[in-house]
């Protein structure tokens, strides 16, 4: 307990305890895994807290008997929302289980846990924004009847996109617009493209280009925590979602509203080629490494964050050939894959005393329906009430397909750990 702990000794685990906090949170860890994670590495610390978080800040209550006097200390940690960084999660992880099993002492935990802090090279950095263009090429290979200047389109405008986050990366001006602009910029480069060079599926490509800014993820992850209860945390999460959604929305509308104006016509596609069969399960390959970079995932852990998202798709795929599964209003196909991977990320984090993040976010990133949102809103802005109605109701069946697999899994397969 906190009680046996010299004065020294507890200030200096409540630095640690709050580093790794930050840490945790900036690595985009969902909140009730986030609270669990520090109440563990606390009490196996001797002290006991009390963590209340959100995805703009973390509040921490630590509870010391020196001398017989109970008093509480509280620190506030306000921070940005995390983006997901399965790398630093995995240090992080790594890092406080080897001082809570005494093979690392506090101190050098803690100088551990800053040298996380890093910033990647440029060299890395271009990789990063190519990887925007292959994951791109990935999902626009998945539409039906695209072809291969949408392939290229779509390839070339997610590389502007990754070019443009990281530009946004150093610049907050630009990083707090970044969705409006980068929508912009696609739907108008696309426009160009399909109006004066060659036929494009435009809302293909610039669904494609976006994907990765779509807040899909996030609101997986707001439905989710409202699920267990995590209200403050959910409707702050769905609300920053919302507001994404917004930015990409306005940004698409008002590149197509100047389209308008110049009068510019899309040219006809004349039965141009469409992609063979077999591309999307070829360009499976390099999106699921793209993604596994995209997500910050170290060296070693890439092939398992790949193996993920193919049994993330794998199962999706399977299901939609099955004809009991593949109609009806529930996505059933959805649910068995985010069953599948949350059941495999639970028993990987149990087996291998890793985070099971590294198979869970990047199983289920095909699965998130962070374009049908999209979509909603578009639909919103231009048309009537009922295709909007029409419209939402596939969103609405997708996420809750997806959290119900996410809730299930961990049912038949309890993680050991939090992370």
């Amino acid at each position: 307990m906190s009680s046996a702990l010299s004065p020294e000794q507890f200030k200096s685990r409540i630095g640690f305890v709050l580093e790794l906090a930050r840490h945790l949170h900036e690595s985009g860890t969902t909140v009730n895994r986030l609270e669990g994670a520090l109440e563990r590495v606390s009490r196996k610390l001797g002290l006991e807290v009390g963590v209340w978080s959100s995805p703009t800040g973390i509040i921490i209550s630590f509870d010391d008997q020196l001398n017989g006097d109970p008093f509480t200390i509280t620190r506030v940690l306000r921070l940005h929302p995390g983006d997901t960084n399965l790398g630093r999660m995995a240090d992080a992880d790594a890092i406080a289980e080897q001082v809570m099993d005494g093979r690392l002492d506090i101190a050098d935990g803690l100088a551990r846990l800053r040298e996380i802090d890093r910033q990647p090279s440029y060299g890395y950095r271009a990789v990063q924004a190519g990887c925007f263009g292959v994951a791109s090429a990935m999902v626009v290979s998945l539409f039906p009847g695209t072809g291969w200047s949408d392939l290229l389109a779509a390839a070339s405008l997610g590389m502007l996109i990754g070019v443009l986050m990281q530009l946004g990366a150093r610049r907050q001006q630009l990083f707090d617009a970044v969705e409006a602009v980068a929508a912009f910029l696609v739907t108008f480069a696309a426009s160009y493209i399909a109006s004066h060079v060659v036929p494009l599926s435009v809302n293909a490509v610039t669904i494609s280009a976006l994907i990765i800014l779509m807040p899909g993820l996030m609101l997986t992850t707001a439905i989710n925590e409202l699920a267990n209860q995590q209200l403050a945390s959910g409707s702050a999460r769905f609300a920053g979602a919302v507001t994404v959604l917004l930015k990409l929305t306005f940004g698409t509308i008002l590149a197509a509203q100047l389209v308008d104006l110049l009068g510019w016509q899309y040219l006809s596609n004349g039965g141009a080629p469409v992609l063979p069969p077999w591309m999307p399960l070829a360009m499976l390959v390099p999106g699921a490494l793209a993604l596994a970079v995209l997500f910050k995932t170290h060296a070693r852990d890439i092939p398992t964050a790949m193996l993920s998202v193919f049994l993330g798709f794998g199962v999706m795929k399977a299901c939609s050939l099955v004809p009991g599964l593949s109609g009806g209003d529930i996505p059933i196909g959805t649910f068995l894959a985010a069953f599948a991977v949350t059941s495999v990320s639970n028993l990987y984090a149990r087996l291998f005393n890793r985070p099971g993040a590294l198979i869970r976010v990047p199983g289920i990133i095909l699965l998130v329906p962070g374009s049908l949102g999209f979509q909603i809103l578009n639909t919103a802005m231009t048309a009537g009430t009922g295709q909007r109605v029409g419209i939402a109701m596939p969103l609405l069946a997708a996420l809750s397909a997806l959290v119900a697999g996410i809730l299930f899994g961990n049912l038949l397969v309890s993680s050991r750990r939090n992370l």
